[in-house]
């Protein structure tokens, strides 16, 4: 049993090694919005054909892009598309941040929705990415970003994946998706930066946002689905938290939702293979 536990071990360390070293082969860029000199990582696989898709990556609230998500990338190596990693602009209080409106950040002048659109065209007519096939994942701060992008900007980015990501209240009673937009969430249950059970009365200062289920569910709605399936991922390790799956289909397009079982804020990576479950889902929506 020992020996077991070390090969598990030792096999695991040695994809993490393998996936950090990736960073390597990603390209550092600096792009003008605003005023601003803005900064992003490009990484792009060795043969990637003309056409290739593009997967947009969002850091959380403090975070930064270089380094970010290493098994996105190897993801990307494996099943052939690119991966943008964005850097978040420091509000007043000098945290790298995506402005979703929190409270606090009344008075921040980024507009990173029109960064992120013009940065997505951009590398589109410099290196032939599919219009089509562009998508975006965040975790956090950048969940919240892709739920904003789904309903300003579902011209640009055809499917979302917010991880541990929030639907603000505000936008929700703002914005209206031009069309049926294809979204997955992953979101443990006992997280306690975003809460499953939301935070109508901004106890947390991030501002009102809905419950996970309310927020999934406005868009099953949106969507048109008509029924749904519920399954279970298997267990990861022993030490892993369950992972329900629930597939909302039957409309035009599909909203999935991981429920992990006593799940903290997170990518959820110890409890299934975050990086494998949310290109699955993009592909899907490939031309």
């Amino acid at each position: 049993m020992k020996r077991i536990l070390l090969s598990l071990i030792l096999g695991l360390l040695c994809l993490n090694i393998s996936a950090e070293g990736i960073w390597d082969e990603a390209r550092h860029f600096r792009f003008r919005h605003q005023k601003l000199e803005r900064e992003y990582w490009l990484y792009m696989p060795e043969n990637l054909p003309e056409g290739a898709p593009l997967v947009f990556l969002l850091h959380g609230y403090s975070g930064k892009a270089k380094g970010y998500f290493p098994a996105l990338l190897e993801e990307g190596r494996r099943s052939g598309f690119a991966v943008c990693i964005p850097n978040g602009w420091p509000d007043a209080r000098g945290k790298n941040c995506w402005n979703v409106g929190y409270p606090f950040q009344e008075g921040l002048k980024t507009d990173d929705v029109d960064f992120l659109c013009r940065l997505a065209r951009h590398l589109q007519k410099e290196y032939g990415f599919d219009r089509r096939a562009t998508f975006v994942t965040g975790m956090s701060n950048g969940g919240e970003m892709c739920y904003i992008l789904a309903a300003r900007k579902s011209d640009v980015f055809r499917a979302v994946a917010p991880i541990s990501g929030l639907q603000m209240v505000w936008a929700m009673r703002e914005y209206r998706p031009q069309r049926p937009v294809p979204l997955m969430e992953i979101h443990g249950t006992l997280d306690k930066t975003s809460r499953w059970e939301g935070d109508p009365d901004n106890r947390d200062g991030w501002g009102e946002y809905t419950s996970v289920p309310v927020a999934v569910g406005n868009w099953v709605a949106a969507n048109g689905c008509t029924w749904c399936e519920h399954s279970e991922l298997p267990l990861k390790t022993p030490e892993s938290n369950r992972v329900i799956l629930h597939r909302y289909l039957g409309g035009e397009a599909e909203v999935r939702l991981y429920e992990v079982i006593g799940g903290k804020h997170s990518k959820h990576e110890q409890d299934m293979d975050t990086a494998a479950e949310i290109w699955q889902f993009f592909r899907q929506y490939l031309p």
